[in-house]
């Protein structure tokens, strides 16, 4: 039986209202609010060995509150890890697209988790307090990268999902943009695998003073 024009409805209206939320963040972008050096290399879904494979069972401090986050406790959620740093420029790129992501999604079931990689809490918290935190957005720090090892990162920005189940499905290397993104998400909330594709770029950590 196909659906009803009133069932439709709401389903067309989400999917243009998140798309229009993400567009505000690439206009942002464009407009040069966001400050630095872009990756050449276009983001994409890569292969892992991790997917299909339980997340890490991780508890960590959030950065700015005297409490921690138990990963396990968001079952039930989709969930996007991702990580970065303050000294991390494709970082400060993609800030305004996961916030915007976090608010149009907020509604469907989907919590981001941002791990502060390698880096210093008040410039963690610098880059928060110039570049936005969103909504259903959950910021932690990871205490001798712990969870960087779990997940395997290589460099900054990466970007796993995790299913309701608390199943690695999905990863981003490099910065994420608006159209994979939310194609991504919309998979996963369907219920869909999404397509892995090829590699995309990272940052190294510093060497000296993280």
């Amino acid at each position: 039986m196909s659906a009803s024009p009133e069932t439709d409805a709401p389903t067309s209206t989400m999917r243009w209202l998140r798309w229009a939320a993400l567009a505000v963040a690439v206009a942002a972008v464009a407009l040069g609010v966001i400050i630095g050096t872009r990756v050449d290399d276009d983001p994409n879904l890569v292969d892992t060995p991790l997917i299909g494979k339980p997340a890490p069972d991780l508890t960590l401090p959030y950065l700015e509150r005297g409490s921690d986050l138990a990963v396990k406790s968001l079952r039930g959620q989709v969930v996007v890890v991702n990580f970065w740093a303050s000294w991390c420029v494709p970082c400060r790129e993609e800030q305004p697209i996961l916030t915007a992501a976090a608010d149009a999604y907020r509604n469907s079931g989907v919590t981001f988790v941002g791990v502060s990689y390698q880096d210093q809490r008040n410039s963690a918290v610098g880059f928060l307090n110039e570049l936005g935190r969103g909504e259903s957005y959950h910021y932690v720090t990871d205490p001798g990268s712990r969870a960087a090892m779990e997940f395997g990162i290589y460099g900054i920005p990466e970007t796993f999902f995790l299913d309701r189940n608390g199943t690695i499905v999905a990863k981003i290397t490099g910065p994420a943009d608006p159209a994979l993104l939310a194609s991504t998400l919309d998979d996963i909330v369907a219920g869909r695998p999404p397509r892995s594709r090829t590699d995309g770029s990272v940052q190294r950590a510093p060497e000296q003073g993280r």
